[in-house]
């Protein structure tokens, strides 16, 4: 029997840090200290210098951790916040929250990322931040959204949640901002044992307010300068995320190997889109999401075939029904909607094994065929 290919598999994640995180969750079990404490602070500081920035603050999710973010930058209620329509969710969700409005433009076809001429275009008086996201684990193009949010005075707010280690000519994903904000979800490059998120900025003001907004707005207990929320990480999260973190690069070094492989493996298969990288970028690969017509056909085929496979994502966000109030329509942004069309999220995660791959290509390459042969 041919062995199935997960899409994601974190076992071997798991079993390279469960010997040093064990020891740390008993004592923690022991003294009940889960928020706060050393291994939280331990975590924002050694993340803080992986990414080059000043402060890092541990939080409950990225969706709270963006919350958070467009908060520090003083987004309100009807401000406009500009940002990609091919994102997952959460990037409008939490502009939403606040009684933002997300403005939604296109993306560039060659990488699918923001397009800096549509976000300058966007740009109206009431417009408070540009959310460019690190897609798919690369960044976005930041230094030429720089001269459009400073002619206008506008935030930079990082949507870093698929690229820890991605890095640009400027630097690490999650510094090229004022402040960013990422997700420590388990399948993420850096993940957690459950939710976890943190904002990063260079801004030990800015970093002050968001620490104070995610403990109830509180930086002394039961003394309450702002209307916050509880969004805080917790030690156990903190303790999975130190032993990950030192494991990343390796990690991320794994998957550039295994994209390099399947660029090799799945170049000779007729009607497949390969995946770009951004002239500059060093991409971790989040995800390795090529282009194919019928997608949903050869989805099908390849799930059948015992292959893991997804689609990120099926709609993109303007469509979807929870901003069918903003009034916008099918046509408006042509290059995500088309990339929404075919998009195909292949096997990818660090200890993913050649012959994997090898059977990913071989099962996409009989699904291709078959979309080739002639209509009787």
């Amino acid at each position: 029997m041919t062995e199935n290919v997960p899409f994601l598999d974190l076992s071997a994640q798991q079993a390279e840090i469960i010997d040093e995180v064990l020891p740390k969750w008993r004592e923690q079990f022991r003294s009940a200290a889960f928020m706060g404490g050393p291994e939280i602070a331990g975590f924002e500081q050694e993340y803080a210098a992986y990414l080059g920035v000043n402060c890092v603050v541990g939080v409950s999710n990225g969706t709270d951790a963006l919350e958070l973010a467009y908060r520090a930058v003083g987004v309100g209620p009807g401000d406009e916040v500009i940002m990609p329509a091919n994102t997952f969710i959460a990037t409008a969700e939490a502009a939403s929250r606040i009684g933002a409005v997300p403005v939604f433009v296109d993306v560039e076809d060659e990488y699918l990322l923001i397009d800096p001429d549509a976000v300058a275009a966007a740009v109206t008086e009431r417009t408070r931040a540009i959310v460019p996201v690190h897609l798919f684990g690369q960044t976005a193009p930041v230094e030429l959204l720089a001269p459009i949010a400073e002619r206008y005075g506008i935030p930079i707010i990082e949507d870093a949640a698929q690229s820890q280690g991605a890095a640009s000519a400027a630097g690490r994903a999650g510094s090229l901002g004022r402040v960013a904000a990422t997700s420590f979800y388990p399948g993420k490059n850096l993940g957690a044992a459950g939710d976890g998120g943190a904002v990063m900025t260079d801004d030990p003001e800015l970093a002050r307010t968001v620490r104070d907004m995610a403990a109830h707005g509180s930086a002394t207990k039961y003394v309450h300068h702002r209307v916050g929320f509880n969004a805080r990480l917790d030690a156990v999260q903190a303790t999975v995320l130190r032993a990950k973190l030192r494991r990343l690069d390796a990690w991320n070094s794994s998957r550039q190997e295994a994209a390099a492989w399947y660029g090799q493996i799945l170049s000779g298969i007729e009607g497949v889109r390969l995946p770009s990288v951004r002239p500059g970028n060093s991409d971790v690969w989040h995800l390795y999401v090529i282009r194919v017509e019928e997608r949903d056909r050869v989805l099908a085929e390849l799930t059948a075939d015992g292959i893991g496979a997804g689609i990120h994502y099926p709609t993109p966000v303007h469509l979807t029904e929870a901003y069918a109030h903003l009034g916008y329509q099918r046509g408006q942004f042509p290059v995500a909607e088309a990339a929404a069309d075919r998009i195909l999220s292949l096997p990818m995660f660090p200890h993913l094994l050649e012959e994997q791959q090898e059977r990913v290509a071989a099962a996409l390459s009989t699904a291709m065929s078959r979309a080739l042969v002639p209509v009787a």
